[in-house]
């Protein structure tokens, strides 16, 4: 690894921050990553025409229009029910970004909106490290994320999040990308497996009420691999925003989830160590320029597989924990592996 060169720049934030991007390439794909919400902004397969994520082709649309595309959001992703929370019988109120009700993503302010340092760069591989501040969106103690993005032979794009802190603190972070592996309009023609009994039972707010719900017998039954289009109770299409709880507890890192497109052959494998993954079917998006090569987005036009512990984790008892101490350090790993048939 080279110290680091940190590529070319892609922009400038508000603040009047550099925004880098650079390039990494191996095992088939080519990937550009971006020190701004370590976005992976772009990244493509050999001998597969179309992007295989959403995004946008200049920097000054992301702060605008960007749904968290590609980004990383924390010091916690997903949601933290009415931002409260107790730790070591401290209570905590984090900023409500979501309809001034609910915690998300970090925040308004959160890493996945937050200029990163890059702080190694190889032909494949790309380090970066952001440090949120103590208090930053309400959270205790400083805590360094570090991320390596890696593209390893036979369509591994590795991603290896780690945490530590310097206070009691929450953590859990996610990569954000909204896949589409034919480019096409919609993702409703692809198909999707995901290896979980169970999925968060939601109120209004989309926050888990702490209920495990069996999939058996419901149109959240993934276990086969069958079409990401399918109805609901309603008639209507099932609109995906819930985590599917993997596991218990972090793990080796083991096959949970496939999606493919009969349309273009490309499949993704997720290989994970995270007891839970949020898809979310991208039903909201909507933005009003276009992305990638011109495409216009529409609702449907990507899906999201957010490896993750569970949401809003630390409210209930018996979920996977988010408490990082100092002296521990937090590893998320997973792989997002691509094939062409």
């Amino acid at each position: 690894m080279s110290m680091a060169t940190q590529g070319e720049i892609f922009g400038t934030t508000a603040a009047g921050e550099t925004v880098y991007r650079v390039k990494i390439s191996g095992g088939g794909l080519t990937a550009h990553v971006m020190t701004w919400g370590a976005v992976i902004q772009d990244l493509r397969l050999e001998g597969h025409e179309a992007p295989l994520v959403l995004g946008f082709a200049t920097f000054d649309d992301y702060p605008k229009y960007s749904s968290y595309f590609g980004a990383t959001p924390g010091r916690v992703a997903n949601r933290i029910g009415h931002g409260r929370f107790t730790l070591d019988g401290k209570q905590y109120q984090l900023d409500l970004n979501q309809h001034g009700t609910t915690h998300l993503h970090g925040g308004s302010d959160g890493l996945g909106k937050t200029n990163w340092t890059i702080i190694a760069h190889s032909d494949n591989k790309v380090i970066l490290q952001v440090t949120d501040t103590d208090g930053r969106g309400g959270y205790p103690g400083n805590c360094t994320v570090t991320a390596t993005y890696e593209l390893k032979d036979d369509g591994v794009l590795s991603v290896i999040y780690e945490s530590v802190t310097d206070q009691p603190t929450l953590a859990n972070v996610c990569q954000h990308t909204y896949f589409n592996l034919d480019g096409r309009e919609d993702i409703l023609g692809h198909d999707i497996m995901i290896a979980a009994d169970h999925y968060l039972e939601l109120d209004e707010e989309q926050v888990p009420t702490g209920v495990l719900v069996p999939v058996n017998g419901t149109p959240m039954d993934l276990r086969q691999l069958g079409p990401v289009r399918r109805s609901g109770e309603d008639g209507a299409q099932v609109d995906f925003d819930h985590n599917f709880c993997l596991s218990a507890n972090r793990t080796e890192k083991r096959s949970v989830a496939l999606v493919r497109s009969v349309n273009s052959g490309v499949s993704l494998e997720v290989r994970t160590t995270e007891p839970g993954v949020q898809l979310y079917c991208g039903f909201k998006l909507k933005p009003t320029v276009p992305g990638l090569g011109g495409a216009v987005y529409h609702p449907y036009g990507g899906l999201c597989l957010e490896t993750q512990i569970w949401p809003d984790a630390i409210n209930h008892d018996g979920f996977p924990s988010a408490i990082l101490r100092p002296g521990e350090v937090l590893r998320q790993e997973t792989d997002y592996v691509f094939a062409k048939s």
